[in-house]
């Protein structure tokens, strides 16, 4: 009968297994060093969101198999692709004739938005130039004023703030150019004016919204949405962009994207602003309440922190300019107010039902599908 091994032996097999997953690991990048430079020779896209898709699935499929969590799988490989990418995507397809040999304008391409669309739409083969008066974006061609070029994009991505959007929407009408337009706007009614002169005019226009920030690189569980303007075309072009990639496209109205955007957005910001402003006029040292911090209040302070340091601008517009933005902060104050009444009262079975009713709803709400399993 062998004998179980020892502690000691067990510790150093673990070690010798952890040397081996490095090697591996190295092994991998070496090999995504030979694919950048297979992509180089021939053209290719930089980037390949559709083998991204599908190395992420059979790794989850792998790992059930293997009794592996497909979760932790999944997180390993993500940061081996993320890995990867670095060294991938610093040969970006900006040249003319490369790639698609389509040719893209991105208006307000220095923001942060904006730059990352920048690299995604010339990680797809896209020729992209720039347009932004406050600088070039390193790679790119630049131009300071978008209203010097001819306009003869096959794309026009429209990334400027939002106080100004506007003002460019109308400016595109006027001179109605070929090629798709759409917008990156947080919030849409807005634009509403913009978008209806373009349509008047006859241009290609849909108008997007990227739910996720300027340093998401892996599209997997997020989502793209869409704004029916009323153009089968433009929709159907602006949804190939991200065909390839594990992104959700949705696609609805204007008027329906501002109302849940007042929730999705206005309420988590508010939630989150309302939260550290509870904190910073509490009179309490932060240092004080990390010591006694817990679980729940941990998680929650993490979200307001990364809340916290985003830009304040876009946040007020996002509450400000929304026209159906009040209706999620009287929401959450007529919350506050009923669960402060309910606290005073000391109604222990009114405090059960909103516990209870928060239960039920955040129980029904559809769980994050993975395509293909």
């Amino acid at each position: 009968m062998t004998e179980p091994l020892t502690l000691e032996q067990l510790r150093l097999r673990v070690t010798e297994l952890d040397r081996q997953l490095i090697e591996l690991v190295a092994e991998r990048q070496r090999i995504a060093r030979e694919v950048m430079r297979a992509k180089r020779s021939t053209g290719h896209a930089t980037r390949d969101y559709r083998r991204e898709r599908d190395v992420i699935l059979g790794v989850r499929a792998h790992a059930e198999k293997s009794g592996v969590s497909p979760e932790v799988a999944e997180q390993i490989l993500r940061l081996l692709i993320r890995t990867s990418l670095a060294t991938q995507e610093q040969a970006r397809v900006v040249a003319e004739g490369q790639g698609s040999g389509r040719r893209a304008l991105v208006i307000g391409g220095r923001g942060k938005m904006g730059h990352w669309f920048v690299d995604f739409l010339a990680s797809q083969g896209f020729a992209v130039e720039v347009a932004d008066p406050s600088g070039p974006v390193d790679g790119y061609p630049h131009r300071i004023d978008w209203q010097d070029s001819p306009l003869d994009h096959d794309l026009i991505v429209v990334a400027t703030p939002l106080g100004v959007t506007t003002e460019v929407l109308h400016a595109l009408a006027a001179r109605a150019p070929k090629g798709l337009v759409f917008d990156l706007a947080s919030i849409k009614t807005p634009l509403r004016g913009g978008l209806d002169a373009l349509v008047k005019a006859g241009v290609k226009v849909t108008s997007l919204h990227p739910m996720f920030g300027p340093d998401t690189d892996m599209l997997s569980g997020r989502h793209v949405i869409y704004i029916d303007l009323g153009s089968p075309a433009a929709l159907a072009e602006a949804q190939e962009l991200f065909q390839p990639t594990m992104a959700e496209r949705v696609v609805m109205g204007l008027d329906e994207h501002d109302r849940l955007i007042a929730y999705v957005l206005g309420l988590s910001h508010a939630v989150n602003i309302a939260f550290f402003t509870a904190l910073a006029e509490s009179g309490e040292a932060a240092p004080k309440l990390a010591r006694m911090s817990s679980t729940t209040f941990d998680a929650q302070l993490e979200v307001a922190s990364r809340v916290a340091e985003e830009s304040p601008a876009l946040y007020f517009e996002i509450q400000a300019l929304n026209e159906y933005g009040t209706e999620s902060l009287s929401a959450l104050l007529f919350a506050v107010e009923r669960l402060r009444a309910t606290v005073r009262s000391k109604d222990a079975e009114g405090f059960r039902q909103m516990m209870e009713r928060g239960r039920d709803y955040l129980h029904t709400r559809p769980q994050p599908e993975r395509e293909g399993m």
